[in-house]
């Protein structure tokens, strides 16, 4: 536990202060990072038209309040929070601020699952049905057509890479089937299972008994995948989810804000949920699973590996800068170099697209110009509601957008990136 704090307090100086867990952050001072031969430098004025460009979405009511962090080469060199974390609490936006990140839970439940690879607990090509007996035997459901048997089994490689043919229940032809079986539709927004008062593996052992809509390998299908793997976890280690998840990789990374569920005393940190209304202005969402959620109230017993983790800007980016270096930041281990080498490098072929691939758990950019101005190699993913983030290995950086908007019709999340490098000059 000392060596966690000290891991923590390391990671905080570098940002400029030391937080604990429940105070709030203040905004670091930010300045270039040094410059490498062969790579272009950073101009802070330009990454100061960040600033404007953000506020100019708060001032047209178009988005309540976001936190930016960029880092280069580990470094931090810009971070602003601007608006509101909650207009009508009258509560501004800190870099401290919680967040619902929905989707960029999958890469950290993908990094648990090779965590239990290196330790032999299990291998990318084990059938799921090694683990969930539901699953030996599924079905395919095409649209105007019979529901058919699968042509073999699922495996995990499957589920990492969303090639199983899972989706989120919300294809028509089956969406009544999974509504009632309590998913798809019926769970919030398809993905949320945070009001469910059953274990994750319930929920995943009970979707094994519903058709999917693509064959094993056939096609890129976002779904439940890596609600699935959250159970494989629970299953291969013996323990819960969120414990595997603090003790492997939350805890020795120091990501002291990064959890499943919210303790009733860190409620003013988490930032409201908006949505964009038929006019492009933002309405605040409603109470419950379709809006604010039961992250704080909740049953507490659905670990969605997949869509359940909330985390803070400065938290997030510390995981993706242990994936940068290669599995390992300030001392602490978390995956092998050739272990994250797998989860960046497109294991799709064109699946995912002819220049955009997908690795075990990040989406890799394949060609200059295929995702913005990401360099070959860049990789990363975002959530539902709204967040997004880049790693760029090529130009040593990491950007992180943290928003709480669903749903989302700003163009916030294309043009952040954008916003990022356009400030990569000679």
């Amino acid at each position: 536990m000392n060596r966690v704090r000290n891991v923590l307090a390391v990671w905080l100086v570098g940002l400029g202060t030391v937080a604990l867990a429940g105070q709030t952050a203040p905004t670091l001072p930010w300045a270039p990072a040094p410059a490498v031969a062969g790579r272009r430098a950073l101009s802070t004025d330009r990454l100061a038209r960040i600033d404007r460009w953000l506020q100019q979405y708060v001032d047209e009511n178009r988005l309540a309040g976001a936190v930016v962090l960029v880092l280069r080469d580990g470094k931090p060199v810009y971070e602003r929070a601007v608006g509101w974390s909650d207009k009508e609490a009258g509560r501004r936006m800190t870099t401290s601020t919680i967040f619902r990140i929905a989707s960029q839970s999958k890469a950290i439940t993908s990094a648990a699952i090779l965590a239990l690879m290196e330790d032999g607990k299990l291998s990318v090509t084990d059938p799921v049905s090694r683990f969930l007996p539901a699953y030996a035997q599924t079905t395919v459901s095409v649209p105007n057509l019979e529901t058919v048997p699968a042509r073999r089994q699922i495996t995990i490689r499957d589920l990492l890479t969303h090639t199983a043919g899972i989706s989120y229940g919300t294809d028509r032809h089956v969406a009544a089937l999974y509504q009632e079986k309590g998913l798809g539709p019926a769970a919030g927004n398809g993905w949320y299972t945070a009001d469910k008062d059953e274990p994750i593996c319930e929920t995943m052992d009970r979707l094994g008994t519903l058709p999917f809509v693509e064959q094993p390998g056939a096609s890129f299908v976002y779904g439940y995948n890596t609600d699935i793997l959250g159970c494989v976890v629970e299953r291969a280690s013996g323990v819960p989810l969120d414990e595997f998840i603090r003790a492997r990789i939350t805890a020795p990374l120091g990501m002291a804000d990064t959890r499943f569920f919210l303790p009733a005393a860190l409620r003013e940190r988490l930032a409201a949920v908006y949505a964009s209304g038929p006019d492009g202005k933002i309405v605040r969402a409603p109470e419950g699973g379709r809006g604010q959620g039961s992250y704080v109230e909740g049953p507490r017993r659905s670990f969605s590996g997949g869509a359940g983790l909330l985390s803070t800007a400065r938290d997030y980016a510390r995981f993706l800068e242990m994936i940068r270096n290669g599995g390992e930041v300030d001392g602490v281990r978390v995956l092998a170099p050739r272990t994250v080498q797998l989860m960046t490098t497109n294991q799709v072929g064109t699946l995912h697209g002819a220049d955009l691939g997908f690795g075990f758990g990040f989406e890799t950019t394949e060609r200059y110009g295929a995702k913005g101005m990401d360099s070959v190699g860049a990789f990363g993913w975002g959530g539902a509601y709204g967040s997004n983030y880049r790693v760029d290995p090529a130009s040593g950086i990491t950007m992180v957008l943290m928003i709480q908007l669903m749903p989302n019709t700003t163009d916030i999340g294309t043009k952040f990136p954008n916003m990022v490098y356009q400030a990569l000059v000679d």
